[in-house]
């Protein structure tokens, strides 16, 4: 799938403004709005998220220019569906047993057997966990891909909004 030709003129505003600075790290509306961009092109999630968390300069202008290219890439090359890819029914199972392990985990943290009585409120509850390891990476990978599952980094992962 091709980039919008508008989001590849807004990620070189916003990579100019952030070229602009004298510390392009001081620069967050900025970067919050290219991870957000970011998010909606098919690049990985996990190499976006390490450009924009270590705000890398050098590697954000890689990825535009990257995104800038792709057209002519797939218009050359007939997409073929990479051979890793896990099959429909692999990643019904996978998102099953990471919707119960999610729910299991907000049902423990909400319990009252572990906390204090002297502290206030109950908790927020888990947002998000580390995928099970009953499945491979590349079924995470594609639950993501197929934005049911969201990474947030660190082998966490969240139900998509």
């Amino acid at each position: 799938m091709a980039t919008d030709p508008t989001t590849i003129t807004k990620l070189d505003e916003l990579l100019a403004a952030i070229q602009a600075f004298d510390d392009p790290r001081r620069a967050g509306s900025e970067w919050k709005q290219t991870h957000k961009l970011l998010q909606t092109t098919d690049l990985a999630s996990a190499g976006v998220g390490h450009v924009v968390g270590m705000r890398d300069v050098a590697k954000l202008a890689e990825l535009v220019d990257q995104l800038r290219n792709a057209p002519e890439a797939c218009e050359a090359a007939p997409a073929a569906p990479p051979a890793d890819v896990p099959d429909e029914a692999t990643c019904k199972r996978a998102l099953r047993v990471f919707r119960k392990r999610l729910s299991l985990t907000v049902l423990d943290e909400e319990s009252t057997l572990g906390r204090s009585p002297l502290t206030k409120g109950a908790a927020a509850g888990a947002a998000s966990m580390t995928a099970p390891a009953e499945y491979p990476h590349e079924v995470w990978q594609e639950l993501v891909r197929q934005g049911k599952l969201r990474y947030i980094g660190h082998g966490f992962y969240e139900l998509a909004k």
